[in-house]
């Protein structure tokens, strides 16, 4: 079975401030059970390491992404990228994904969204993950925070095996 999973969880160091943030579930119970699939989007968009953070701006079903210093909207790449990354995904046979938290395009309903710029963010999703639920619904999508137990782990690859099963029919 294959999973999507951020880049930076794999211990690569991919993130906006250079460094990464290894997740030892995915890197050791995950790893063991499933073939991993690396995916960056910032990286992947052709953003730099290290580079300017980006914030979600606008409504949180449709935000903008822009950088945080000099307001350079990424937005157009970033949904023409995940568009397409995601189609080779699905044509790999992803099951699911394990994605980083409260990151502007990994964030699964904790990445901060102002509907202004300086505005009180709300919870929403990063881009990829808009993509991702726009493109295979009910896919399971989880983070990293999220798997930190054998349990968890073993109940993340149940509902991908589900959800794998499901589209085979």
């Amino acid at each position: 079975m294959r999973i999507a999973v951020s880049r930076c969880l794999l211990g690569e160091a991919v993130r906006y401030d250079g460094k990464s943030k290894p997740c030892a579930a995915v890197r050791e119970l995950l790893a063991a059970r499933a073939e991993l699939v690396a995916v960056c989007p910032e990286v992947e968009v052709g953003m730099t390491v290290p580079r300017e953070a980006v914030d979600l701006v606008g409504a949180p079903e449709a935000p903008r992404m822009v950088g945080a210093e000099t307001g350079q909207d990424w937005t157009a790449r970033m949904d023409a990228w995940a568009r397409g990354r995601v189609a080779d995904l699905l044509a790999q046979g992803i099951a699911g994904a394990v994605l980083k938290a409260r990151s502007p395009s990994c964030g699964i309903g904790d990445a901060a969204v102002a509907r202004e710029a300086g505005g009180i963010p709300v919870p929403g999703d990063g881009l990829f993950v808009l993509a991702l639920r726009r493109a295979a619904p009910g896919m399971p999508l989880v983070r990293d925070e999220d798997l930190v137990s054998a349990a968890e782990v073993e109940d993340f690859l149940e509902r991908a095996r589900s959800h794998a099963g499901g589209r085979s029919r």
